[in-house]
């Protein structure tokens, strides 16, 4: 009987595991991550599990009984040491697993500062894991005072909460604005906006130069000289694909772990889906950070596993909740050249839409469902309507997608 291995207990892996069984594969399944937990949802961490809004079990993709129920071996707090490509075995320390087929779903960590500038005091935090926020969630009391490095949307998600929780913010961005990487300026403007109107302190363009304390942070240096005092300290700045197992393996690394078009690495018994995968997307390789990605293309590779020879093309989408504000985003903005708003006369809601001189690439929708899912169809549709057309207010969205 075949045994079918996955490395990695995220949603990558657990939808990959799913897609098997619902495919129709009988034969063994085994599913290893390092964490205690059964595979969860790591958008609502930062958000609504953080608040108290969520409990510990709502976060689980299935109950623990799912696993069992389906005959896969669920091996948490597991870590995998090796992998030996040529007798397709799985080293966890002592124990030794073969495997006919091996797919991973390690995902990625986030990065961290430097233990030179302080990264490594007592109280500075990383948002990526259930123990990350569970660590620092006794941090946030009314009154205390956060320094968050990284002006993207965990940094400022995390913002968000700490100031619903009556913590004074602060948010430091190296780069010229906050969102440079993912946004258009409009957004940023936005989102910068939105959280000064809540009392978040934000410095763009400027750098951290350390982090102080004994053993215990409690103050930062920036670059422009600025000293912080600070109770603790949030670092947003990115994250780095899990690729280590990969490359000791001899796969090919370029950006993550490389995949083709069907999820397959250079190991053609070996596939990869989710964050640590990079596979060749408008001209470069590239990898998604979003649920859409972990879900779409690990059920992908599942059916490629089986045989199904199925190219993946990914339909991109991803979401922010910040305060009141839900951030949709449908498509890529890669390579835009120009930005059109589309403005509710009659609410606040507001989008911005993306275009490569006339093409439509991406949607950023605030509060602005509809737009939003008219933006995604018309993305996934091949279709572009003028810019003159979205941002004029009078112009009948729903019949652009029977134009």
């Amino acid at each position: 009987m075949a045994h079918f291995v996955i490395i990695g207990a995220g949603q990558a892996g657990s939808s990959l595991v799913a897609k098997l069984r619902s495919s129709g594969f009988e034969g063994e399944i085994t599913l290893i991550g390092e964490e205690h937990v059964p595979p969860y949802q790591r958008p609502p961490l930062s958000k609504a599990y953080l608040l108290g809004d969520m409990a510990l079990e709502r976060l689980f993709l299935r109950p623990e009984s799912f696993y069992a129920d389906q005959h896969i071996t669920l091996k948490m707090g597991t870590a995998v040491t090796s992998i030996d490509t040529a007798k397709r075995e799985v080293h966890l320390g002592d124990e030794v697993i073969s495997y006919d087929q091996l797919a991973l779903t390690t995902g990625s960590h986030a990065n961290t500062l430097p233990a030179s500038i302080g990264g490594a005091l007592d109280g500075v935090f990383t948002v990526r894991t259930l123990a990350d926020v569970d660590a620092m969630a006794d941090h946030f009391n009314a009154g205390k005072r956060a320094l968050i490095v990284g002006g993207g949307y965990i940094g400022l998600e995390a913002a968000a909460v700490a100031r619903k929780m009556g913590v004074e913010v602060t948010v430091v961005e190296m780069a010229e604005r906050i969102l440079q990487r993912v946004a258009a300026p409009d957004t940023s403007d936005y989102f910068r906006a939105l959280h000064q109107s809540h009392g978040v302190k934000i410095f763009e363009g400027v750098g951290l130069k350390s982090l102080n304390g004994e053993g215990y942070v409690c103050g930062a240096t920036l670059a422009n000289g600025t000293e912080l005092e600070v109770d603790f300290v949030i670092v947003g700045v990115g994250i780095t694909p899990n690729a280590s197992l990969a490359e000791k393996a001899g796969l090919t690394i370029e950006n993550g772990i490389a995949v083709n078009e069907q999820g397959c690495t250079s190991d053609p018994n070996i596939w990869s889906a989710g964050d640590c995968a990079s596979f060749d997307l408008r001209g470069a390789r590239r990898r998604l950070e979003s649920v859409q990605n972990a879900i779409d293309q690990a059920e992908a590779v599942a059916e490629n596993m089986l045989g199904a020879g199925k190219t993946y093309t990914p339909k991109p989408w991803f979401w922010s909740d910040q305060y009141d504000v839900k951030l949709q985003i449908a498509g890529l903005n890669i390579g835009y050249d120009s930005v059109v708003a589309r403005r509710d006369t009659n609410s606040p809601a507001i989008s911005f839409w993306y275009y490569k001189d006339d093409t439509l690439l991406a949607v950023d929708a605030m509060n602005d469902p509809r737009n939003y899912m008219i933006g995604k169809r018309l993305i996934e549709a091949g279709k572009s309507p003028t810019p003159d057309v979205i941002a004029n207010p009078d112009t009948d969205m729903k019949a652009l997608l029977k134009a």
